[in-house]
């Protein structure tokens, strides 16, 4: 069985390019695939992902919805609204849609899912404080019932890789035991 150490993978790279079950899309709740992260998925996935977000309609701010991945090698898109149209994110907006992708993901039964460093693009979310808050629930899902069994963190260049996995070293430190002894279920 994997450790919780195990089951988190940060790395750096394009997100449109991961092999895993879902990618999650930093989302404004109106799930209009504007730039960014969205901009890229929308244009590798194709028009289908806009025309599905469409078809759910405006979500509230720190949930999350799910659509096909269209053309991307992942399955689905779980797009994390943490944020309105041109607006700002905010720490439990950031929270409480990590938390509803996870979800998603796990009643779904997926075994891996991919997150940006979400709000930190247009949104403008402090990339360390992303990372806690992101590193934080994933640990925690991940400590509870789920069909999860890794959580991948891909990140845009060098900088906020360091960040998330300083970020990652320290929440292991505070765990229990640490790392060795922070085994998820």
């Amino acid at each position: 069985m994997k450790s919780l150490a195990e089951k988190i993978v940060i790395q750096q790279g394009d997100l449109t390019e991961m092999d895993t079950d879902a990618i999650v899309n930093a989302a404004n709740n109106d799930l209009i695939l504007g730039a960014g992260v969205a901009g890229a998925i929308r244009r590798k996935g194709g028009e289908e992902i806009q025309r599905e977000c469409d078809a759910i309609g405006s979500i509230p701010i720190g949930y999350a919805a799910i659509t096909t991945g269209g053309k991307l090698k992942a399955h689905f898109v779980i797009h994390a609204a943490s944020m309105a149209l041109g607006g700002k994110t905010s720490a439990d907006a950031l929270r409480n849609s990590t938390s509803h992708s996870l979800r998603i993901a796990s009643e779904r039964g997926l075994k891996s899912i991919a997150f940006p460093a979400v709000g930190t693009g247009i949104a403008g979310f402090p990339l360390k404080e992303c990372a806690e808050i992101m590193l934080r629930e994933a640990a925690g899902h991940l400590r509870g019932e789920t069909s999860l069994e890794t959580i991948y963190f891909v990140l845009f260049d060098e900088v906020a890789e360091g960040i998330f996995k300083r970020a990652w070293k320290q929440i292991q430190a505070e765990a229990p035991g640490g790392a060795a002894g922070a085994h998820g279920a």
